[in-house]
């Protein structure tokens, strides 16, 4: 990829992302390192060219199959909590959906492991996250509701769409003082959650971050 792609320009330029990271510092986010990662993303690379220009707005958009790009906010915010317990080794991202979220999570995590159910739309992140490089990414093709058994207990646990209650199989799968941020709810109200495992034990500390809007979580695979 070379570097006019990476860098940008006209409504794609690092002027334009300065913009956009100063929106989120002015809506609360303060994670500094989550910050940075978000300004040098190239987050036009994520979407299909006649919509690269609003690649940096602060909105969730289209990538096809009835899936969008979340809004940078909701990015910028899910994932300064998912570190909020400190440096995380081991992530399980539910819906890689276009790749953005879990390229954002590639630089601030040690290992990543994301599912995607449709399949288009993973070869497409999967031909992203080989062009920048990403070399601490494993990405499948799978229902999101049963996570990813094979690689738990995970550190940290991030879904991207919203089940109308919490698959408990994400739950089995979190390691001890693991941490899962979810959004929950139907089509209509959706709180973003976020949950800690208290150490070894079953029992979970909830609480409810903010109010939020995310496609459902749907079974199954789509070819």
């Amino acid at each position: 990829m070379n570097s006019i792609e990476l860098a940008g320009v006209g409504m794609t330029s690092q002027r334009t992302r300065e913009r956009l990271i100063q929106r989120l510092i002015d809506q609360g986010i303060i994670s500094q390192p989550v910050l940075d990662v978000m300004r040098m993303t190239p987050r036009h690379l994520f979407l299909d060219e006649a919509l690269s220009h609003k690649a940096y707005e602060d909105t969730a958009l289209p990538i096809g199959y009835s899936q969008t790009l979340s809004q940078p906010y909701i990015v910028a915010r899910m994932t300064e909590i998912l570190l909020s317990a400190g440096p995380l080794k081991k992530v399980l991202e539910i819906g890689t959906g276009s790749g953005y979220q879990t390229t954002i999570l590639s630089q601030l995590v040690q290992q990543v492991y994301t599912v995607e159910r449709i399949e288009p739309l993973l070869k497409k992140a999967k031909e992203r996250f080989r062009k920048l490089g990403l070399q601490n990414v494993v990405a499948e093709l799978s229902d999101g509701s049963f996570g990813w058994d094979g690689h738990a207990p995970y550190d940290g646990i991030i879904a991207t769409a919203a089940p109308q209650a919490v698959p408990e199989e994400l739950l089995r799968q979190m390691a001890p003082d693991g941490i899962l941020v979810i959004p929950v709810g139907n089509g209509q109200t959706q709180d973003l959650r976020l949950l800690r495992r208290i150490g070894k034990s079953h029992e979970f500390n909830e609480e409810i971050v903010e109010k939020v809007k995310f496609v459902p979580l749907l079974g199954g695979v789509s070819r």
